[in-house]
């Protein structure tokens, strides 16, 4: 690869496509891997608090929920 495009990299003047990336890892001894982004989009403290609920608490907790959603249709015909 010539040393231009590499400085021009370097400069930030141009982004390098996964494969030329990959080739510049690749010659300094490292590898370009994808791997997911552990929980992008999701709030984990909403999972922790329903898990720190007794199955009784959680079925409580559906329950209030069911009826207002059942509330709301009611109200909306």
């Amino acid at each position: 690869m010539p040393q231009s495009t590499v400085g021009r990299i370097e400069a930030g003047l141009i982004d390098p496509r996964a494969s030329t990336l990959r080739a510049l890892l690749r010659a300094c001894g490292e590898d370009l891997e994808a791997v997911p982004r552990l929980g992008i989009g999701v709030d984990r403290s909403q999972i922790a608090e329903r898990l720190a609920l007794t199955p009784r608490e959680r079925i409580d907790e559906v329950t209030r929920a069911w009826r207002a959603t059942d509330l709301i249709r009611w109200r909306a015909r």
